[in-house]
């Protein structure tokens, strides 16, 4: 079993200080171009919190200079749509985020309508939720805006998230994958199957068949880790992620921090290479 472990970022650190990161994680999820040249790596299992200290595969993370950070809100959500940052036009990088058919594996076109629209056949990739590192890590990817609305100016970009309150001493690093309208200053909306498909309900309907309002209630989603078993399988190991490594904690605060993206996301997402 392999292993990423983060050092805390304390914010007093000079810009160019190093993080080193070592992960441990149970399906290989290397995609992308650069894949051919990273070591493979597993996802934990969703239910367990167990790590193993390995000397290798080390990642360095490094704070962004000059880059965004500050305090912020976080929401979840899981509405199956086509990432806003999955459109060419709303990102700098050569390579939009991937977005899936309604297999939720096979890349689709950065053409392809959403599946949130009439005659959509774009969806959300499964790979694109949340995985335990260990009890205070975990990397996902999050829906974000920092002016309020829909602001895909950051698109790609990373960031670490440390958590405030019930879950002080655990973070998140994530990677931006998407927007919202309804979304606040500062507002990290984080991607969690289960999490509740909110304003758009057509997505989770047309590719999973999942009831009109998605899993559990429309905003929120499943109400217990017992929910998580109704979801595809793909996707019950992000649902159970809120309930073991958050602890069912709802919408905790946050600091963030903008750093370098490491590649373990980048090869899920396709974007920021």
């Amino acid at each position: 079993m392999k292993l990423f472990i983060l050092f805390i970022v304390n914010f007093s650190y000079p810009q160019s200080q190093v993080f080193p990161l070592v992960v441990d994680v149970n399906n290989s999820l290397v995609r992308g171009p650069q894949a051919s040249n990273i070591t493979p790596f597993k996802l934990a299992p969703p239910t367990t919190m167990k790590v193993e200290v390995a000397p290798s595969d080390a990642l360095d993370i490094f704070p962004v200079e000059g880059g965004l950070s500050g305090s912020g809100m976080t929401t979840r959500y899981w509405d199956c749509c086509k990432p806003a940052c999955s459109w060419a036009g709303n990102t700098a990088y050569d390579t939009p985020i991937r977005s899936c058919e309604a297999d939720g594996v096979t890349t689709s076109d950065a053409n392809e309508q959403s599946g949130c629209a009439a005659n959509g056949t774009s969806y959300a990739c499964s790979d694109q939720q949340t995985y335990v590192v260990n009890d205070s890590l975990a990397i996902g990817y999050v829906a974000a805006s920092f002016v309020g609305g829909a602001d895909v100016s950051m698109c790609c970009e990373c960031l670490l998230l440390t958590f405030d309150g019930e879950l002080e001493g655990k973070q998140l690093l994530a990677q931006i994958t998407n927007t919202g309208t309804d979304l606040e200053n500062n507002h990290f909306d984080i991607a969690i199957p289960g999490g509740g498909v909110g304003y758009f309900n057509i997505g989770c309907s047309t590719q999973w068949g999942a009831p009109e309002d998605g899993w559990g209630e429309r905003y929120g989603g499943v109400t217990s880790a017992e929910g998580c078993k109704d979801l595809p399988a793909d996707l019950q190991h992000g649902c159970y992620w809120r309930f073991d490594w958050m602890r069912g904690v709802p919408n905790p605060n946050v600091t963030f921090v903008q750093v370098e993206c490491p590649v373990q996301l980048l090869a899920i997402s396709g974007c920021g290479y």
